[in-house]
């Protein structure tokens, strides 16, 4: 199966003449002589520019490289302007299937003889058809008799066994890579690959994405900033998902937006705020956010708000993570190179033995150059570029757990790029950032996190006593006899701890002056404690 696929890989690729744009004198021998080898695959489509030859090609070859076109797209400083507007048609313009197909799909997910039992005006004209599925309109007849405007969401047909082709193919290379290449371990290439796999069958299970959308809204309940539509699980299953309908105008879209008086710096500036909030407030981000998927309302365009579709691909990033990450981000906004040059040795991302002093001097001479220019005048693609040799230089691993965030912050930034050239990135960013580094650090988070751990205490609570007489008996035995007066320390801080967990059950119980009284017991011991350490 893997054989054939990569033949028809071959095939398509060389069919559509995609080998003709890599430069002559950039192909090696042996390249050569292995295309020379294939003489009756020849280019079957030199009447058709590049940019459509190679939409075509990503197209045929199936949702895995959908995806890369889609991603492609975005960065439209890297490629032609023309080839950036084919692959921009991939992102909801993919080739449908039958809307008859889609129908029986529904009705069979759902177990009903006929569509028009739940929905009423179901076209069998697609709204919108992408790599994995495509979407139709109906009306949804709720349990109230209410007309409801809906989309409905239908997974393609038999897709799962070309994506499992291509994912095993994947991974066969990924191995074949991790033996042979020197900077395998680097890389990582069998773990990226593993990571890119869970997030494309989670795709498949429509399901999943409901639930995501649901936790996205309400995350973003109330928000200026997102708006993310309405989900009727009551009528979704596994390969069918039933949402609200939006009318918003495409992000990609500027002439509209433009029409609209939209305000385009605030739009750009939320695109901003609405990634670092995800990823640093909630640890749960849509790592989607191809222009495709993203809206904004037509309503008030003085004040305008994203619509966010298609939540079946999103990250989440742990504690550690997230710190780092901040703390990075700070680093690299007050140009403090040596922090960020440490930051990445602590973290495990470079060898322990790396020259904190060489990584310094690597990093500054790749960003350096970036600051103070709008993102018309900087080209992220360059930056990545020398930031990934830097990396080969001082063996840098890949994070499998944060592709999905690389990939995510292009797509912001091509956005920022299309909406307003001139967004000032640092300065939008960097205050969101500072306020989350100091909510983590400081004494509001510390009281966040005592709060969160109340339960435990109050369970372990009557236990105290025993473990005081426990170690007040342990301070008798001539063995482990410490000094006099090291006991009264130990002894100070477990009745300041007591009273401070006290404090927090009366906050709980709405016992406000026994939380004030108690709370001051606790300061008072552990200033004891400290005075007699």
């Amino acid at each position: 199966m893997s054989s054939a696929r990569l033949y028809y890989i071959t095939k398509t690729l060389l069919s559509y003449g995609l080998d003709e744009l890599i430069p002559r004198k950039r192909v090696p021998w042996f390249a050569k002589l292995a295309r020379g080898s294939l003489f009756w695959l020849r280019n079957q489509h030199k009447d058709k520019p590049a940019g459509m030859r190679l939409r075509l090609a990503l197209q045929e070859l199936g949702p895995v490289w959908i995806k890369f076109g889609q991603m492609l797209s975005t960065r439209r400083d890297l490629l032609p302007h023309d080839v950036a507007l084919e692959l921009a048609l991939l992102q909801d313009q993919v080739e449908p299937f039958e809307g008859e197909l889609a129908q029986q799909l529904i009705e069979k997910a759902l177990g009903i003889n006929d569509i028009s039992e739940l929905f009423s005006d179901f076209s069998q004209t697609p709204l919108a058809s992408a790599s994995i599925a495509q979407v139709h309109t109906a009306t949804l007849i709720d349990e109230h008799g209410a007309p409801q405007d809906v989309v409905i969401k239908v997974i393609r047909p038999n897709i799962k066994e070309q994506i499992d082709a291509d994912l095993m193919l994947m991974q066969k290379v990924a191995r074949l890579v991790a033996k042979l290449l020197k900077e395998a371990k680097r890389l990582r290439p069998i773990e990226v690959v593993n990571e890119y796999k869970k997030t494309l069958l989670d795709e498949l299970d429509l399901m999943r994405e409901g639930a995501n959308a649901i936790q996205l809204r309400r995350n973003f309940e109330d928000s200026d900033s997102l708006y993310i539509p309405f989900v009727y699980s009551d009528y979704s299953r596994n390969n069918v998902l039933v949402m609200e309908r939006i009318y918003g105008i495409p992000v990609s879209d500027t002439d509209a937006l433009l029409a609209q008086n939209t305000n385009m710096q605030l739009l750009a500036e939320r695109g901003v705020e609405v990634f670092f909030t995800q990823v640093f407030r909630d640890s749960f981000f849509h790592a989607d956010m191809h222009p495709g998927n993203i809206f904004v309302s037509r309503e008030n365009p003085h004040n305008p708000k994203y619509i966010g579709i298609d939540c079946g691909i999103v990250g989440t990033l742990n504690r550690e993570d997230k710190r780092y990450l901040a703390e990075n981000f700070i680093a690299f906004f007050n140009r403090d190179y040596r922090q960020v040059a440490q930051l990445h040795v602590d973290s495990g991302w470079v060898p322990a033995d790396t020259s904190i002093e060489e990584f310094e001097f690597a990093i500054r001479t790749v960003c350096e150059p970036i600051f103070n220019k709008p993102l018309a005048e900087i080209s992220f693609g360059h930056v990545l570029v020398n930031l990934f040799n830097t990396a080969r230089r001082f063996n840098m691993q890949v994070q499998p757990q944060l592709v999905l965030l690389q990939k995510t912050l292009l797509y912001v930034e091509g956005l920022g790029r299309q909406l307003y050239p001139q967004l000032d990135l640092w300065k939008t960013a960097k205050p969101f950032l500072e306020d989350w580094v100091k909510e983590q650090v400081g004494p509001l988070a510390v009281m966040k996190k005592m709060y969160a751990n109340l339960p435990f205490w109050a369970e372990k609570m009557p236990e105290l006593p025993d473990l005081i007489y426990q170690n007040l008996k342990r301070q008798q035995q001539p063995v482990q006899l410490p000094a006099p007066q090291s006991a009264k320390p130990l002894l100070l801080s477990i009745f300041a701890g007591s009273c401070l967990i006290v404090s927090g059950l009366c906050y709980l119980q709405h016992d406000l002056v026994a939380c004030v009284i108690t709370a001051g017991f606790a300061i008072a011991g552990f200033i004891a404690a400290w005075r007699s350490a």
